[in-house]
């Protein structure tokens, strides 16, 4: 019994000995990490990086979306309310200039020339009529003038010699003065080489000819043709159908060149350059195509504050339709040969802007710089800083004048 109890405090006395042991190695570790951690706290230097000013040329990139636009797209519209009784084109079909597309009822249109060319030979007929009357009256009078003053002059020269009596010599002189009123009656009617009254009759004439020819340009009308060459990308017309004045039937749509519209904001505007090369990306067709800015709109457009320019496809394919997506990346020079800086590198506060340079000892020294121009990624410096210089770009609110970091050198 003794010796069980001794046996029993023995092993008692080992584990009371062991976990002693345990718990004051667990206090050593833990204290060595807390010393070993304020020590890392206390000399460990930040970790930034680092770059290198240069002057070099400022990009900017724009990005702009719009819609593919053909050469031209031309709707056809009937002139006139009337029947279509033929139609030549089908959807996709291509034509050329000049070529019938449709036509209508022209009956109605051919009686009324008809007419109107019975009317105009009628009155051209009173023309001639006319003007030869007025012909023969006035050579008449002309030729009666002529007569009577022959016979005055020879009775004057009878009544001198005392052969007639003076009132024979009156009756010749009144004779004579009315074939010159007579004469003067019919001149007085010439206007321009022609009689009035045969004026009259040939604008009768010349407006009968009017009708006709205004008859034959609406007949004319009534066969739409193709005003250019393209495809038919629209039809509603049909045999029979009834169209009113005005109504699109046709269009025509010319794919030869291919453009690309898009709306540039103003603070863009000023980057775009006339044949400045563009890569345009149609999203519907997995495709890019290379092309250049063909226009720059004059004005900005006061509905959507925007301005327009328009690129043309270099070398369009068949798969291009009117009215795709389009997406265009430019890149431009937004200043030649300046300082920049990453955003990331300037630090805003209290109303300056300041860096942090980089001394050869690895030191900080805090700077107040004036801004310029920037782009997506970066800020231009007008001052406060030198070609070759080196900036921190991370970890900016840890430094301050005079600290000590770890650079990681970025590449330019």
């Amino acid at each position: 019994m003794v010796r069980h109890l001794a046996n029993n405090k023995k092993k008692i006395a080992i584990i009371a000995i062991t976990a002693i042991s345990l718990f004051f190695s667990a206090y050593q570790g833990l204290h060595t990490k807390n010393v070993a951690k304020g020590q890392d706290t206390r000399d460990t230097k930040p970790l930034v990086d680092v770059l290198t000013v240069q002057r070099k040329d400022m990009m900017k990139t724009i990005d702009l979306t719009g819609q593919t636009v053909p050469e031209s797209q031309v709707d056809i519209a009937a002139k006139y309310t009337g029947k279509i009784t033929q139609v030549n084109v089908e959807l996709g079909q291509y034509v050329t200039p000049g070529q019938i597309l449709l036509s209508q009822d022209s009956s109605d249109i051919d009686i009324s020339i008809v007419q109107n060319n019975a009317s105009f030979r009628q009155a051209n007929a009173d023309a001639i009529e006319s003007n030869a009357a007025f012909e023969a009256n006035y050579q008449k009078a002309q030729s009666d003038y002529q007569h009577s003053v022959t016979t005055y002059q020879r009775y004057k020269t009878l009544y001198s010699q005392g052969a007639i009596s003076r009132e024979v010599l009156d009756n010749a002189e009144q004779q004579m003065i009315s074939s010159q009123s007579a004469m003067d009656t019919w001149s007085k009617q010439l206007m321009a080489g022609s009689a009035a009254s045969v004026e009259s009759k040939r604008a009768n004439r010349d407006k009968a000819q009017s009708v006709i020819d205004a008859l034959k340009n609406q007949k004319d009308d009534l066969t739409l043709r193709a005003p250019r060459s393209g495809m038919i990308g629209f039809r509603q017309a049909e045999v029979g159908n009834i169209v009113s004045a005005g109504q699109k039937v046709l269009s025509i749509v010319d794919n030869s060149n291919i453009y690309i519209d898009c709306s540039v904001s103003e603070q863009d505007i000023g980057q775009m350059v006339l044949g400045l090369p563009t890569t345009i990306g149609i999203e519907s067709l997995g495709k890019s195509f290379n092309g250049r800015i063909i226009y720059i709109s004059p004005s900005i457009d006061s509905k959507t504050q925007a301005f327009t320019i328009r690129m043309i496809l270099d070398k369009p394919d068949d798969s291009i339709r009117s009215g795709m997506f389009a997406r265009s990346t430019i890149n431009t020079i937004l200043r030649s040969q300046t300082l920049y800086v990453p955003k990331e590198a300037v630090l805003s506060l209290n109303g300056k802007d300041r860096i942090f340079v980089v001394n050869s000892s690895n030191q900080v020294e805090e700077r107040i710089v004036q801004l310029g121009l920037r782009n997506d990624k970066s800020i231009e410096i007008l001052s406060g800083i030198q070609e070759g210089e080196t900036i921190a770009v991370s970890n900016l609110a840890r430094l301050k004048t005079g600290s000590d970091i770890t650079p990681n050198i970025l590449a330019e």
